[in-house]
């Protein structure tokens, strides 16, 4: 029996590792805040994201003729572009490469379905279609949650009322800021949402007002303390408003500008003390 010479093993050791250090360097830092608002009017809905390591997107969608179209405008549907071929699909395509996650090791991602037509019928169809993603779902009842490798969240018209009283469901609800002052059901509702400008008159021009910047944090305080994340729409989408977000402790920061977030993000996890 021939005996392979000792270098000739250290250039296989030495190939199998640039092999390995090549895999790694490619994925994608995962960014459990980064939120991709209107995700699916990027180039590759998705897959752009990913690419920049979001663990949350966002798409509206419309039920027409029976299928889930993703779409900001009804004019602008387009039968190939159903939430399926856009979302579920390439999802449970890279839980299934990474071991049980969208991106390898990472945490939960999570899918902001935001519904535009008639919220009942909508979700009587959405209910249908998950349940053939159900092994990559994440599973409510109204005392538990069962985390799996992708969440959705239901958001616009949701249907509210048939979703409280369904005894296991595979999406919580997206709600609004004072849902906060009942109280709300964490297993129900996972996120609250709202309108930066409905409740704040800064822009990210000058100083954050120490007003304001006192009820930001105590809005946050507010939804961790029941159990919930928050996230703003229609601020500024610009480095000073996602700094203030990011200090207040906002869970999800909404951007329409993918790699600038992403890079805005790793900077302030590199320079944490």
């Amino acid at each position: 029996m021939r005996v392979v010479p000792f270098p000739a093993t250290s250039a296989v050791i030495v190939l199998v590792w640039t092999v390995l250090r090549t895999a790694l360097a490619a994925e994608p830092i995962p960014l459990e805040r980064a939120h991709a608002h209107n995700d699916y009017e990027h180039a590759r809905p998705l897959l752009d994201a990913l690419d920049q390591g979001f663990c949350s997107a966002e798409a509206d969608i419309y039920l027409v003729d029976g299928q889930l179209l993703v779409a900001h405008d009804r004019p602008k549907v387009k039968p190939e572009r159903t939430l399926e071929a856009l979302y579920l699909e390439p999802l449970r395509t890279r839980v299934r490469a990474n071991g049980g996650r969208v991106h390898r090791g990472g945490p939960p991602f999570s899918l902001l379905v935001d519904f535009k037509g008639d919220a009942d019928a909508t979700y009587v169809r959405l209910r249908e279609v998950l349940e053939r993603y159900r092994d990559i779902l994440t599973v409510f009842t109204p005392q538990t949650t069962r985390t799996n490798a992708v969440t959705v969240v239901l958001s616009g018209n949701r249907p509210w009322k048939t979703m409280e009283a369904e005894k296991e469901r595979l999406a919580g609800l997206d709600g609004r800021l004072p849902d906060l002052e009942a109280g709300l059901n964490p297993h129900l509702v996972p996120w609250v949402s709202d309108n930066w400008r409905n409740h704040f008159r800064w822009n990210g021009e000058g100083e954050f007002p120490a007003d304001e910047s006192a009820k930001l944090k105590a809005l946050v305080l507010k939804a961790h303390a029941q159990g919930c994340r928050i996230r703003f729409w229609a601020a500024a989408d610009r480095e000073e408003v996602w700094n203030v977000h990011h200090d207040a402790g906002v869970d999800l920061i909404n951007t329409d500008h993918l790699a600038e977030l992403a890079a805005f993000l790793k900077a302030r996890s590199s320079t944490r003390p």
